[in-house]
């Protein structure tokens, strides 16, 4: 075996300084030929906290009971987190258990619900190499292979709509393999609904936080969580101890006119209390792609953004480092009506539109 060793990546986020993190040494499992390394045993990127009932968890456990049941039990499910790791093995395997056997939806396949979408690192360039194709709640198989010994940066996505018991990545005993840890910027903090989470793409990579963070290189945190994203002051709370560079917050989808009246400015008070100089990104609701049809669901949209622009006017008349992005051409409705697959979430081409909306704006308040 050859040693193995963890090193985190250094990374500049418009300052100077460089940031950087202790190496992480790994031991794997030996078992017939192949080197099994336990993705529990290094640190996972897109965590916002530590603190989790299991290690790929994306809820603290100290807001378990205090948040809605339907966030608890989606804050289970992994979407946005990743693992890095570089190796020189012509195959790369996975064995992996994954917490529910419902391994797709019907306007979803279950290579974006439940499936592993690995990512490598080619000419500077972030590039798509193997998705799993789940048809089993606990699987070993090859994920790639035919690569030839050269060592290369992997990062690895996990589900979407599912959540990961148990998760090793496998190489040749004689590979070398290291384990890397997370980037150490400061995070983007994306607060939003199903459509954040990652509804409806047809795999992990494609949802917009994964392809912005792979352009921008920056981590993000994807606090997505499916019909369960409705400004609760304890919601709030939870997202107020993290420490980002920038918080986005795109409930708008989840919410009526009324209840964005009546939590939206609360819910801004609460973070800008614990972060008073950290920026934040207000997102207008997406319109259904329908809504050229539908006359009565486009006003009701027109009322979601009245009320959401009034919370931001309001709050931005009071406060420094406060944005707005419009729902015009978030997902090229002025274009066509083919970024969505049900009128609502977003299929792949409406993820890369909604990135490409995001990636200036995003540059121009943290200066990238």
């Amino acid at each position: 075996m050859r040693p193995v060793y963890a090193f985190f990546v250094l990374f500049v986020l418009g300052f100077s300084t460089l940031l950087s993190a202790e190496d992480v040494a790994v031991t794997p499992a030996i078992e017939d030929g192949i080197a099994w390394y336990n993705a529990a045993d290094w640190p996972t990127e897109g965590k916002g906290w530590t603190e989790t009932a299991r290690p790929f968890d994306r809820i603290p456990d100290a807001f378990a009971e205090k948040i809605p049941q339907g966030v608890r039990g989606l804050g289970k499910d992994t979407a946005g987190l990743l693992v890095r790791f570089r190796t020189d093995a012509d195959s790369i395997r996975v064995k992996y258990t994954l917490l529910s056997g419902n391994l797709a939806m019907p306007h979803m396949p279950a290579t974006g619900v439940s499936g592993l979408d690995l990512y490598a690192l080619e000419g500077g360039k972030w590039c798509w190499a193997a998705c799993t194709m789940p048809t089993n709640q606990e699987d070993t198989k090859v994920l790639i292979d035919g690569l030839g010994r050269e060592m290369r940066d992997y990062q690895l996505y996990l589900p979407l709509y599912n959540g990961v018991e148990a998760l090793s990545i496998g190489v040749a005993e004689d590979a070398e393999f290291h384990a890397v840890a997370p980037m150490a910027a400061k995070p983007i903090v994306y607060y939003g609904t199903s459509i954040t989470q990652g509804g409806c793409c047809s795999h992990p990579g494609n949802v917009y936080t994964s392809m912005l963070s792979r352009r921008l290189n920056v981590p993000f945190v994807n606090l997505g969580f499916s019909g369960s994203a409705r400004m609760e002051p304890e919601m709030a709370e939870m997202i107020a101890t993290l420490d980002p560079a920038l918080f986005v917050i795109d409930a708008v989808p989840n919410m009526n006119a009324p209840l964005i009246r009546e939590r939206a400015l609360p819910f801004l008070e609460t973070i800008r209390a614990a972060h008073p100089e950290t920026p934040i990104l207000i997102v207008d609701g997406r319109y259904y792609a329908n809504t050229h049809i539908k006359k009565a669901l486009a006003a009701d949209c027109r009322e979601q953004t009245e009320a959401l622009r009034e919370a931001y006017e309001t709050f931005s008349a009071k406060n420094a480092g406060v944005y707005w992005l419009g729902h015009e051409n978030l997902i090229g409705e002025d274009i066509d009506y083919d970024a969505t697959m049900d009128s609502s979430h977003l299929n792949d081409l409406g993820m890369f539109r909604q990135a490409d909306k995001l990636e200036p704006v995003i540059r121009e308040i943290l200066s990238l």
